[in-house]
């Protein structure tokens, strides 16, 4: 260990059972979130965090430093140094006796090992280890770097659930980093020797982002700079396994997918790769999902919903999504004869068929009256088949938003009724966890969606609820200050990117520290601060870039 300054406590500034401050020499290279150790009573270390570094000299004011420059020669050497130092301002996190009286002043402060930072941050005999990325402690010669994990236990449960991933788009590489958590899943929980099973449900919301997760990464020098984290954080370089597609049906696959037509080709022949419909006789009851963002304050568009799904009036019998669509149009009319619905306005039949039609016009290819051959599936009866490390990859990106929510709702719900046994599948057949990715979580969980919206009440039930059943969700938007309080409270781990200074300025950051919230609008891509609650303080966290291809 090195020693680097000792402890001082002034009548302005004491130590406390939550802080210190430290001198240290003005060329000692410190950074905040290292890790330092302090010698206290009864022969104990107590570890602190830094949080601020300040340098001070004993000049009374400004004006002495511009005097003893010859009055403002900016080319002026001085004859004599000022007296300097910097001093740092630590956060204590932890005592090997669990000794919390204050550190004293004058006590030595000195550099920590590997083993005193691990133990320090609450990285040291990790159960159920999972890697959650590396952390590098100190400068120069003194620089180190650790890896990172997580207990799996407070990621994906039992003991706590779900994750939460914020910053700007693109800056903050958020698609990355949750692929990263879900390929040390993979490699590590499934391949631990225990009973775990895990499968994965990923929704693609733009781009080729997750198109391609089963092939290796192409470029050759990524995969060299790749290699050696890996084998740090004791992850597999290759790939994701078991891996199916599923695409938007249409005859022309260039419309509804931003993947070339020749990969999504390949992926068929694969048997791999398959094409999603939606069938009016078995997804009737998901037509609420397509009005999930539309205020309804007096419930008129879900009157309009049981109505249909109920088969009342004119739409009993009905067997086509173009017959639910010449029906409702004859609801919008003055003068209908339906005398059934009569309680339900014109005005509001008319602006259910506009809604309804906006989406269907839209994606007719989607809306179905049958599968034909053995690459069209529904997609409820396809996560009703889902086994122990399969990875679904659902591409809605090229989808118009109301039709978006509308697959994401249906993909929810049908994975809450195949944990809650609402299938013919056997519950040992069943996954005991499915991870649900999803980005721009904002368009269905913000603060400003409908309370009465079906995928709301979904996301709000599986953050409260869908830890006990196994059901996790990995979140991902822009900015964590528009999620719905509840989504994000309930989310066990809180991946903070790269973000701007009118975010940090939100209530939602008001426990970190003013030198860490100016880092958040100045990470770089691959970098994290990262809080869980097995960690004693916040962590800047790395992570490597993709080992699968992208784009």
């Amino acid at each position: 260990m090195t020693l680097i300054g000792k402890v001082v406590a002034t009548e302005k500034n004491p130590t406390t059972i939550d802080d210190f401050y430290f001198w240290t020499d003005k060329k000692c290279q410190l950074k905040p979130f290292d890790v330092v150790v302090v010698k206290h009573i009864e022969n104990t270390i107590t570890y602190g965090v830094i949080e601020e570094i300040s340098h001070i000299t004993d000049a009374p004011s400004y004006l002495a430093g511009f005097i003893s420059n010859d009055f403002g020669d900016v080319q002026h050497e001085p004859l004599t140094e000022r007296i300097g130092m910097n001093y740092v301002k630590c956060r204590v996190v932890g005592n090997t006796n669990n000794i919390y009286t204050p550190v004293l002043d004058g006590s030595p402060v000195l550099l920590a090992d590997e083993i005193q930072i691990k133990e320090a941050l609450g990285l040291s005999d990790v159960k159920n280890p999972l890697p959650a990325g590396y952390i590098e402690m100190y400068e120069g010669e003194n620089k180190k770097t650790i890896p990172v994990h997580f207990n799996s236990h407070f990621l994906i449960g039992p003991e706590g659930a779900h994750l939460n991933i914020s910053g700007i788009s693109g800056l903050a590489a958020k698609t990355s980093y949750a692929m990263f958590l879900m390929k040390s899943i993979q490699d590590t929980v499934l391949n631990s020797g225990k009973d775990e099973s895990v499968a994965f449900v990923l929704l693609n919301v733009k781009g080729h982002d997750l198109l391609s997760i089963d092939e290796l990464n192409t470029d050759k020098k990524e995969v060299e700079e790749i290699a050696p984290i890996y084998k740090l954080l004791g992850l597999e370089k290759k790939p994701f396994d078991n891996v199916k597609y599923f695409y938007p049906y249409s005859k022309e696959i260039a419309p509804t997918t931003y993947a070339a037509v020749v990969d999504v080709e390949n992926q068929i022949k694969r048997g791999c790769a398959f094409q999603y419909k939606y069938v009016f006789e078995d997804d009737r009851d998901s037509i609420d999902l397509l009005f999930a963002n539309v205020d309804d304050p007096n419930e008129t568009m879900e009157s309009i919903v049981n109505y249909i799904s109920t088969g009342q009036g004119k739409f009993n019998g009905i067997t086509s999504w173009e017959d639910l669509k010449r029906t409702l149009y004859e609801h919008t009319q003055t003068g209908n004869k339906d005398s059934s619905g009569k309680e339900i306005t014109v005005l509001s039949w008319r602006k259910f068929y506009r809604l309804f039609n906006k989406s269907y016009e839209k994606n007719k290819s989607l809306f179905a009256n049958r599968c034909c051959d053995q690459h069209e599936v529904r997609l409820k009866e396809q996560i009703q088949e889902i086994k122990k490390n399969d990875v679904f990859v659902i591409d809605i990106a090229k989808l118009d938003e109301e039709t978006q929510g509308f697959v994401f709702g249906d993909v929810m719900r049908a994975i809450y009724d195949l944990k809650l046994g609402a299938t013919d599948k056997k519950e040992a057949e069943i996954p005991s966890k499915i991870v649900i990715f999803i980005d721009e979580l904002n368009k269905y969980a913000s603060s400003e969606i409908p309370k009465n919206s079906p995928i709301l009440k979904q996301l709000l039930d599986i953050t409260e609820r869908g830890r006990s059943l196994g059901i996790i969700l990995f979140g991902a938007e822009q900015f964590i200050s528009d999620i719905h309080k509840r989504v994000k409270g309930n989310c066990a781990t809180l991946a903070y990117g790269r973000t701007n200074v009118i975010e940090i300025s939100k209530g939602d950051f008001q426990f970190v520290p003013s030198v860490y919230k100016s880092m958040l609008t100045r990470l770089k891509q691959g970098e994290y601060i990262l809080q869980n609650p097995i960690f004693r303080s916040l962590l800047n966290i790395k992570f490597p870039k993709p080992i699968h291809k992208y784009k």
